[in-house]
């Protein structure tokens, strides 16, 4: 059975377009990890709250999976450990250690992976250079975002906008690449595979 994964992002809940936008670039990418088959459920819930909430409520009945933003550094080990800190969520019920997932820090530092597709998106004049660091999810969040937009600034469509661009951007990325650069990515879709570290 496929799992089913409550996801940060679509922005707010009535804003239909534009979650399934994050549904369709969330499975996209699970396809381009190899999961096909195995293709989960992605459920787009809003705010990172919402999805801690819809997470909670689909606990007691399934086994989802929480996946969010960090917002931050993540110093634990594991997930949750880390939500504790960042957010005071409790891992509720049975959900095991293995159901949250992080996006570290945010769901735009996986695009550091992949310049070569940023550089197909946003087209002539995007400035892959603007975009440093050697570990991408040692990059503060601000700078994340700040440096991407640099970036695509002089580019053909202009500087990235998170709505308009972020999931479009994320249906076309290399999801080994990610994986490779991003031991958090890479633990997601181990868990997806059904091998959870």
């Amino acid at each position: 059975m496929s799992a089913t994964v409550y996801v940060e992002g679509g922005g707010d809940r009535h804003t239909k377009a534009l979650r399934t936008e994050c549904r369709r670039a969330f499975s996209e990418f699970f396809d381009k990890a190899g999961l096909t088959g195995r293709m989960p459920k992605v459920v787009a819930c809003g705010s990172r709250e919402n999805a801690y909430k819809d997470f909670c409520d689909a606990e007691r009945t399934a086994s989802p999976i929480l996946l969010v933003d960090s917002e931050g550094p993540v110093n634990d080990a594991e997930p949750w450990s880390h939500l504790k800190r960042s957010d005071g969520w409790d891992r509720p019920g049975t959900a095991p250690d293995g159901s949250a997932h992080l996006m570290v820090q945010c769901m735009e530092s996986w695009f550091y992976a992949d310049k070569e597709s940023l550089e197909d998106f946003f087209g002539e004049g995007f400035n892959g250079n603007a975009m440093s660091g050697a570990d991408l999810e040692d990059i503060p969040k601000s700078d994340v975002v700040k440096n991407l937009r640099e970036a695509a600034r002089p580019s053909r469509k202009g500087t990235y906008r998170k709505g308009r661009h972020s999931f479009a951007i994320l249906r076309e990325l290399d999801a080994e690449k990610v994986c490779a650069a991003s031991p958090h990515a890479k633990r997601l879709i181990e868990a997806l595979r059904g091998n959870p570290s």
